[in-house]
């Protein structure tokens, strides 16, 4: 049904018809907002845009530039939509959970008007959510799960390097009030 909508919408007609990879980018970095579907029927131009990739099936590698791309976000959210939908999970949590450091506002549009999000909100739900953008994603086994089956190394934690940097200048600031009880003696 969505893909019909897609088909008969003018951003479709008129955009998305002759596109390949490199093409595509240059209508990525325009768009202005993410979503599925708004007004209930109308797909947005980030929907339209996630179905010419599915047609076209870029190289892995390009939708990894994509993803590590930090100057346009909006192109990072279509690659990881498209990641998320062709991608085995171990490629999903290795490739998107770095984004999940990503703090930008995004705009999204959905069948209530333009909400505001964040690419790390965004990104939660597409390894978490069932349903995304009005679309149905592929289970995604959970982390636990492949990191018990050895295909996932745990998850480094942000916090963890700086819990690490406060326990050294810990360590350093008591070394130095050693040193200076011992002078004093």
């Amino acid at each position: 049904i969505i893909r019909g909508r897609i088909y008969d919408s003018a951003y479709w007609r008129g955009h998305c018809f002759a596109l390949n990879a490199a093409t595509l980018v240059e209508k990525a970095v325009r768009l202005k907002t993410i979503g599925g579907q708004y007004a209930n029927t109308r797909p947005t131009n980030f929907l339209c845009l996630t179905l010419k990739l599915l047609q076209i099936q870029p190289e892995k590698d390009i939708i990894y530039e994509y993803i590590q791309d930090k100057r346009f976000k909006y192109l990072r959210a279509l690659g990881a939509l498209y990641l998320r939908l062709v991608g085995n999970p171990v490629e999903c949590y290795t490739y998107l959970e770095p984004l999940l450091a990503d703090y930008r506002k995004l705009r999204q549009q959905g069948p209530s008007g333009q909400l505001l999000t964040h690419m790390d909100e965004f990104v939660y739900s597409l390894l978490r959510d069932e349903r995304v953008c009005d679309i149905i994603l592929p289970r995604l086994p959970k982390r636990d799960t492949l990191e018990a089956t050895g295909e996932l190394d745990p998850r480094a934690s942000l916090l963890d390097e700086e819990l690490e940097e406060e326990e050294d200048d810990d360590d350093d600031d008591d070394d130095d009030d050693e040193e200076e009880s011992d002078d004093e003696a």
